[in-house]
């Protein structure tokens, strides 16, 4: 059982008596001096009790805890140490194996074998390998932080349920590919055809898409609860143990999501040493497109859900600013925190068919973001690009008498007729992600407009279309400043500016 209540200071009392008691031996043990021995004074601080070893102490503690796991029911301390003894280096990390295929043959039957073979055969295991290390990882987020922190109640069940999802359902998913590879394995080592096992068992991913749908909102979960001490103290001393290979718990949460998009890859590896006669060749060309169905349709179903969280976040000041078509929409096309011209932090939202900006606020505890004025229209909506220079930022004094506050990667977004609303000056921090928000900007307002023109107007001519392109490229206006936000998502994360990768939209 770890301690959480005042946990350094039944470690640090222990220390104080065993400092005195060695005190006390090593004095019975020396001979008579005349010299005078300044006696040990009272240890005031923990860091007067630290090793040498860097972080020693918070080590020591970390390494506890795996012995509680295992229900030894001793408390995190000092590890015991014999009289006048050097402490112990902490214990290193805990490391994949990471054996080719090739290393487990010996040199008479790997020279049986051909260059493009043995290649294909270290594909197929480590797809093997990596579907091993995912199921150990998914039992070691149970074991070593859901069980934990629902037994000493640091979490309640609730908590821990919207935040590990259903991880367990998918352990036997994943054994079950590794004992068809088994099956398939022959006496040296090779397996022979993998395509059928991967082209009947590829379409039960679809199983992921509940769990990558939640992960915005566990994510955001977990980051609350981790301002609560005990949670934070929990996941430090996991960090610090060796079991985690200093991963922190959303990167083992976000493991399954991270494989996901590793099979096509390794598919593709497979069949790039496949011989073209070789009975996988079909086989794997269908796999590859099966698991790019199934990834295509989690992202849906992952995007809807994104969308949908954000949407519950809005706070309305005014019912005015209450759109229909921001509830109707199904696909958020990138979103980032900005800043306007007099230099306020804004949180922009451009939706499929609405750009809504707004300012990140808390409510009991609860982020949210507030609606910023009134939200635009994409099809009403105006983008100028605006040249380096043209616009002061920041509103200070000493801005109007000084060209220090002239504004870089600036643009601005307002509506069609000026008595709807106000225009908006909006900064990013670079050039490219600057290009990045006209790109998208400049999309939705064409993807808007063609879905509102008549079928006649829509079959116009090459050279009409191409005026009409310039003219809608010459409009939109807005100021962003990027920040760093996750990179393991579903979408391009660019310091903050995320594009979500939809048909609708250029690939950024």
């Amino acid at each position: 059982m770890v301690a959480y209540d005042e946990p350094c200071v039944v470690p640090i009392k222990r220390t104080l008596q065993k400092i005195d008691y060695q005190n006390q031996t090593c004095k019975e043990l020396e001979e008579p001096c005349t010299k005078r021995v300044r006696p040990l004074g009272r240890v005031t601080s923990l860091a007067n009790l630290i090793s040498p070893v860097k972080n020693g102490a918070v080590r020591r503690f970390g390494q506890t805890l795996q012995a509680s796991f295992r229900g030894d029911g001793r408390s995190p301390g000092v590890p015991q140490q014999k009289p006048c003894s050097k402490a112990a280096a902490p214990t290193p990390p805990k490391r994949r194996n990471s054996t080719l295929w090739s290393e487990t043959l010996d040199v008479h039957q790997k020279g049986t074998f051909s260059t493009k073979e043995i290649k294909r055969q270290e594909a197929i295991f480590e797809l093997s390998r990596g579907e091993q290390d995912l199921i150990e990882d998914l039992k070691l987020a149970r074991k070593a932080y859901h069980d934990p922190m629902l037994k000493l109640s640091i979490m309640s069940e609730e908590e821990l349920t919207a935040i590990f999802g259903d991880l367990d359902a998918y352990i036997p998913l994943h054994e079950d590919l590794l004992a068809h590879l088994a099956k398939a394995t022959g006496q040296d080592g090779t397996v022979g055809q993998i395509g059928k096992i991967v082209v009947d068992w590829l379409p039960r991913l679809n199983a992921y898409r509940a769990y990558c749908s939640n992960q915005l909102a566990a994510k955001a979960l977990l980051d609350q609860k981790k301002q609560d001490p005990r949670v934070q103290d929990f996941l430090q001393r996991c960090l610090e143990s060796p079991f985690s290979r200093k991963l922190d718990l959303w990167s083992f949460l976000d493991i399954p999501r991270s494989r996901l998009v590793k099979y096509p890859l390794l598919l593709k590896e497979i069949l790039r040493h496949t011989p073209p006669d070789h009975p996988d060749t079909a086989s794997l060309e269908q796999a590859i497109s099966i698991i790019q169905a199934v990834l295509a349709d989690i992202n849906m179903k992952k995007g809807e859900s994104e969308c949908q969280y954000y949407i519950d976040k809005l706070e309305y000041l005014d019912d005015r600013q209450k759109d229909p078509r921001i509830e109707q929409c199904k696909s958020l096309l990138c979103h980032g925190e900005l800043r306007n011209k007099s230099g306020t932090k804004l949180h922009v939202f451009l939706f499929t068919e609405v750009l809504v900006l707004t300012r990140p606020v808390t409510r009991n505890d609860r982020h949210c973001f507030q609606v910023y004025r009134q939200p635009i229209p994409v099809q009403d909506l105006v983008l100028e690009d605006l040249q380096d220079g043209d616009v002061r930022m920041g509103g200070s004094f000493r801005g109007a008498f000084s060209n220090a506050d002239k504004a870089k990667n600036i643009f601005r977004v307002r509506f069609q007729d000026s008595s709807q609303g106000q225009s908006h000056t909006l900064q990013v921090n670079d050039i490219f992600h600057k290009q990045q928000w006209l790109n998208c900007l400049r999309t939705a307002m064409l993807t808007q407009k063609d879905s509102t023109l008549p079928e006649s107007e829509s079959l116009s001519t090459p050279a009409s279309n191409e005026v009409c392109t310039k003219r809608r490229s010459s409009t939109v206006s807005t100021i962003i400043h990027m920040e760093e936000t996750d990179e393991n998502c579903n979408c391009v994360d660019l310091k903050g500016l995320k594009i979500e990768d939809t048909s609708r939209l250029v690939y950024c």
